[in-house]
């Protein structure tokens, strides 16, 4: 025994190696930690997960309102332009059925008497034939369905053209072979036919298209005016008689104003190229402070006429600019352009400009002899 030996069993020393794990029991591995959270509130994954569904939420939201406002406006601009193209397009027809037929028609009219008849009447029906292709083409627009109204008025007025220049067309023949008197009657009653259709391109089509215009937000585009029968005067058969003979003469032997249909219509007004829309049409004119004004002046009577006067009024800044021309003679049916200058307007001023035509010895109807426009004066 040695001497640290204490009579006691010396107790085995521990081991420094770890004991190696029994076959039959398996190794434990230590399980993750978990982060602690507030009480109340989401794992911090969840709720990034909550907070980009949201953002991506509204992103969506506001992307689809784009989308839709942009749909809106190019659908808005479709129509818009839809509407645009279909005034332009009655615009021409109207223009058309004004300057290739009515004018040409009513020129031949005028003192057909003095001239082949075979011509008048070949020319006459191919004038009717044109308000045929002229109607056909009305129908054949593409129509905007806002513009139904206006659309079911103007196969109207192109098929009562058509309708009138057949009736025309007819009675030409009688007319110039000798019975004139007879025919002048039916003829001046067809007439009535052409003032029809002008009321109802006035009073229907034209504001109906503006109406239609003005309610989609497109302003200042305006719609062409449409006149047919130049005047009243050849719904009168005394007068479209003289008119179609030429037989017609101004005055008596002693100078007297003879009885019978005198006056004058004033068929239209420019400055330069521009011709004047009237009210409430805003027209700008280019002519410096002394613009001159054109007037289109007709003799609308069945007899000649001398020393007819026509006055300009340009009112602009409180004061008024007047200016006259005197036309030394007018013929029946005939059409003469007078130029009427006016000084010292104020330039860049809203204006309005009056111009008349003075009714003649014996004119008791002044329908057509004044128009009124409202105008804005530029260099």
């Amino acid at each position: 025994m040695s001497f640290f030996d204490d009579g006691e069993e010396t107790a085995p020393r521990p081991s420094t190696r770890a004991p190696r794990p029994s076959a039959a029991v398996p190794p434990q591995r230590p399980q993750p930690r978990r982060p602690q959270h507030l009480a109340g509130t989401l794992p911090l994954d969840q709720h990034t997960v909550v907070v980009r569904r949201r953002f991506a939420a509204g992103v969506g939201v506001v992307v689809l309102i784009v989308i839709i406002l942009i749909v809106n406006g190019c659908l808005k601009s479709e129509k818009q332009q839809e509407l645009k193209a279909y005034n332009r397009n009655v615009s021409q027809l109207a223009q058309e059925s004004d300057a290739n037929v009515s004018r040409p028609l009513f020129s031949t009219l005028a003192g057909a008497g003095g001239k082949s008849a075979l011509n008048v009447e070949v020319q006459i029906d191919q004038l009717r034939i044109q308000a045929q292709k002229l109607a056909e083409r009305a129908k054949s627009l593409s129509v905007p369905g806002d513009m139904t109204g206006a659309q079911q008025n103007l196969l109207l007025v192109f098929d009562l053209r058509a309708e009138g220049l057949t009736k025309v067309a007819a009675l030409a023949p009688t007319a110039l072979g000798g019975q004139g008197k007879q025919a002048s009657t039916s003829i001046a009653g067809d007439m009535e036919i052409f003032l029809a259709s002008d009321v109802l391109y006035s009073q229907r089509v034209a504001p109906l298209i503006q109406q239609t215009l003005a309610s989609d937000g497109i302003a200042g585009l305006s719609t062409a005016p449409s006149r047919f029968l130049p005047n009243i005067g050849w719904l009168e058969p005394t007068t479209a008689l003289a008119r179609i003979t030429g037989q017609a003469s101004a005055a008596s032997p002693s100078g007297e104003t003879l009885s019978g249909h005198h006056g004058s219509a004033l068929k239209g007004v420019s400055v330069g190229t521009n011709t004047l829309e009237g009210e409430p049409t805003l027209n700008h004119i280019h002519g410096g402070s002394n613009p001159t004004f054109t007037a289109q002046v007709e003799n609308a009577g069945e007899f000649p006429e001398t020393n007819v006067k026509v006055d300009v009024t340009v009112t602009a800044g409180g004061k008024q600019f007047k200016a006259s021309h005197v036309i030394e003679k007018t013929e029946p049916g005939k059409t003469l352009s007078v130029d009427i200058p006016v000084t010292g307007v104020p330039l860049g001023v809203a204006s309005k400009v009056e111009v008349d035509v003075e009714p003649v010895p014996g004119e008791t109807n002044h329908e057509g002899t004044k128009g009124t426009f409202l105008a804005i004066i530029e260099k």
